[in-house]
């Protein structure tokens, strides 16, 4: 029986409190069959790529969760999907979560675990936050064999590709957040343990293999976009991809469980699928496109996020991923907490927690440039006010009273503390805004344009810079991307989550600000070239008080302290 509903227990405790269905019970409600899941235990599963039906992803009604720009705890995109997801259900509507996998890293680090909170999680919790299936492992193991190549052919001496070292991008990646390992010089010791060049580590979730196993429609569109992976340049300044080293073969066998996506389950018992998770400051952000075929395959809406505000993860889900998985997503939801509106307003770190409507009139216009943002893609958003104890009456009728002047439909979501209950307005609001039909989903601009062209659209229209300029290295690269034919592809620009610009600090709706690229990354392999505004972290590092130092584990096996 479940715990009483109180904020008095960890989200790792209401988690454990409740009793799982057998993930055969679950798949039932999908009508997938036993025959038909590759069980990891008693309540997860892989479910085979054959279960995804194009038909059926064309009918389905795609809802996408977004944000406006978050404060750095987050503002619950993971929690609102799960309870937006129990409330279609409760409605009586075939509804999927699908999510992406939570990184170790920050699991151990400040941020936490990414599977929901409070009533409004996915579970098995401490599974989905550890090891789960093993995704993430192969995709380290897929990217290191690359990188184990790539220094194995700078060594040989018979089938050697004239691989330039100092232009080598490739890194190899852990799963951890480790400093030490940002920058550092491989290949010491003597002539037999390679050649001496400088390199690092990157978090697994940073991979472009992650974003290539996001990305891609089937097997051989994964072994190709393995096979563009740009790794440099020869002594002769020709491009070297992954497919010179014929290495896409045994990089997709190493991906070959990996690409399938993970069935698991709510705290209400309904099914929630989860797969891939790429950083949306330097990735795509979302989860695979193989995942959310798969909930559109088997049901009638899928609920999914994207990573950070609306400027970051929900431009590059509608540009990106919506256009090399043709998804048509037919509803958005604009999540809105009052601790956001104030931080924006002005309000200090530690005072965001208090209400201040003079702060949360201040801090609208950051929310009121994220609805403007969206109507662009055709998109026009219902506002999920996400609560927080404490959010005041006043609050929250003034911003409901603003979202109705600009035409917006908004509710007040309580699932952290309730579940899908609390989430039942904002599903009806949804559902209303889906069967309205007004909704007519249209990418913010054309692949075909130039770079220059995509990046100014992006940095003007979404971020609401007045220019863009462009370092002294950006340039060299840019015109090196133009010499080996890549100007095609559309961009994923990197920037800070915190602000609209680059620089973190200015909050809020800065206008009449200039966008700085300062280099060039080419992600070839997952189909994007990488602009990057300011400067971007792509391995972690751990906190003064690391949140493993709170996490145990006792003689039965219980864990405690994961969050």
């Amino acid at each position: 029986m479940d715990m009483e509903r109180t904020d008095l227990h960890t989200d790792l405790e209401i988690a454990q409190s409740v009793s799982m269905k057998p993930i055969q019970k679950v798949a039932e409600k999908l009508g997938i069959e036993a025959d038909d899941l590759e069980q990891y235990g008693k309540y997860k599963a892989k479910l085979p790529l054959k279960l995804i039906d194009q038909n059926m992803v064309d009918k389905g009604n795609l809802i996408l969760v977004t944000a406006m720009t978050p404060t750095p705890a987050g503002e619950g995109k993971t929690t609102v999907s799960i309870g937006l997801n129990e409330a279609l259900v409760q409605l009586g509507k075939q509804s999927i979560v699908v999510l992406r996998e939570p990184s170790l890293g920050p699991v151990f680090g400040i941020k936490g675990g990414a599977a929901g909170g409070g009533w409004s999680q996915v579970v098995p919790m401490e599974d989905i936050n550890l090891h789960f299936t093993g995704d993430f492992a192969a995709i380290e193991k897929a990217n290191n064999l690359l990188a184990a190549l790539i220094d194995n052919n700078i060594q040989s001496r018979t089938r050697n590709l004239r691989i330039d070292p100092r232009t080598v991008t490739w890194k190899r990646v852990m799963d951890m957040n480790d400093r030490s390992l940002r920058y550092i010089v491989e290949g010491l010791g003597g002539t037999s343990d390679g050649v001496p060049r400088e390199s690092g580590f990157n978090i697994t979730a940073a991979s472009e293999v992650m974003a290539i196993l996001c990305m891609c429609n089937s097997i051989d569109d994964l072994k190709e976009k393995l096979g563009n992976i740009f790794i440099g340049f020869t002594y002769d300044n020709e491009p070297i991809h992954a497919r010179d080293l014929n290495a896409e073969g045994a990089m997709a066998v190493l991906l070959k469980d990996a690409i399938k996506p993970n069935l698991v389950q709510t705290l209400e018992g309904n099914p929630a699928i989860i797969h891939g998770g790429p950083f949306a400051n330097i990735a795509q952000g979302t989860n695979s496109i193989l995942a959310t075929k798969m909930g559109l395959s088997l049901g009638d809406y899928v609920v999914t996020e994207a990573g950070f505000g609306a400027d970051l993860g929900g431009e590059k889900f509608l540009d990106l991923k919506c256009g090399y998985g043709n998804l048509k997503p037919k509803a958005a939801v604009l999540i809105a907490t009052m601790r956001a509106l104030r931080h924006h307003g002005g309000a200090l770190r530690e005072d965001i927690g208090i209400p201040n409507l003079e702060r949360v009139k201040a801090g609208f216009p950051n929310l009121e440039k994220h609805i403007e943002n969206l109507r662009k893609f055709g998109l026009n958003p219902v506002v999920a006010i996400n609560h927080f104890k404490g959010d005041s009456v006043e609050e929250i009728e003034w911003l409901q009273s603003k979202c109705a002047e600009l035409g917006v439909s908004s509710a007040v979501t309580k699932c952290w503390e309730s579940g899908g209950k609390g989430s039942l307005d904002l599903a009806k609001a949804v559902i209303e805004s889906i069967e309205g039909g007004k909704n007519q989903f249209k990418p913010l601009y054309d692949w075909n344009s130039s770079v220059k062209e995509k990046i100014e659209i992006i940095a003007k229209e979404n971020y609401g810079a007045s220019s863009v300029e462009y370092a002294f290295k950006a340039k060299r690269e840019l015109n090196a991307i133009e010499r080996i034919g890549l100007g095609h592809l559309p961009v994923c620009i990197a920037k800070t989550q915190k602000s609209f610009t680059d620089d973190e600090k200015r909050l809020g709706r800065p206008t009449d600000f200039v966008l700085t690229i300062r280099e060039f990354e080419i992600a070839a392999g997952a189909g994007f070239l990488i602009p990057i505004a300011g400067k971007m972290m792509r391995m972690p590092g751990l906190p003064e008080v690391p949140a493993s130092e709170g996490m145990d584990i006792d003689n039965n096996g219980k864990i405690t302290g994961l969050s």
